[in-house]
């Protein structure tokens, strides 16, 4: 006869993912923003040669940097909501293909390298249009005011 615990084992686990401060578990406030690279550098520093790194990047405009995203947590230690660049190892030498996490506090200038991200740096673009940009529901009409004549 087969154990209960031995049938729960496909359930999917909780991330292993740890506050760098205080070695606590870290919850997760939003979505994953995945991260690209396009421009050699950027490859060349993940371990990826110049040459290759160039053929590339010539070949694609960017290219997507696997296993590698930013992500808001919230620390009960430090009481704080903190950006993330999180980077997920697969370990290969064991049968359950262990995953890490390395965690680090999201430098300002690895946001231009996520998908997803609507960037401010055009001041000429109004709040009210960034808002809109940002809905997809059929509600955002309600900004419109109708006027009958």
């Amino acid at each position: 006869m087969q154990r209960r615990c031995d049938r729960n084992r496909k359930r999917s686990k909780r991330r292993g993912i740890y506050c760098p401060v205080h070695g606590c578990y870290l919850d997760s406030v939003s979505q994953k923003y995945p991260l690209f690279a396009d421009r050699p550098e950027q490859l060349q520093q993940r371990g990826i040669g110049r040459h290759s790194a160039l053929i590339l990047l010539a070949t694609k405009t960017a290219v997507s940097l696997e296993g590698e995203w930013l992500e808001a947590f919230w620390c009960e230690q430090c009481r704080e909501t903190k950006w993330y660049h999180v980077r997920c190892r697969i370990g290969k030498d064991t049968p359950q293909k262990v995953r890490t996490y390395q965690v680090s506090v999201a430098p300002p200038e690895l946001w231009k390298q996520a998908t997803g991200v609507i960037h401010l740096s055009n001041p000429s673009v109004s709040e009210f249009t960034r808002r809109h940009a940002r809905m997809v529901s059929y509600q955002s009409s309600k900004d419109f005011k109708i006027v009958n004549y």
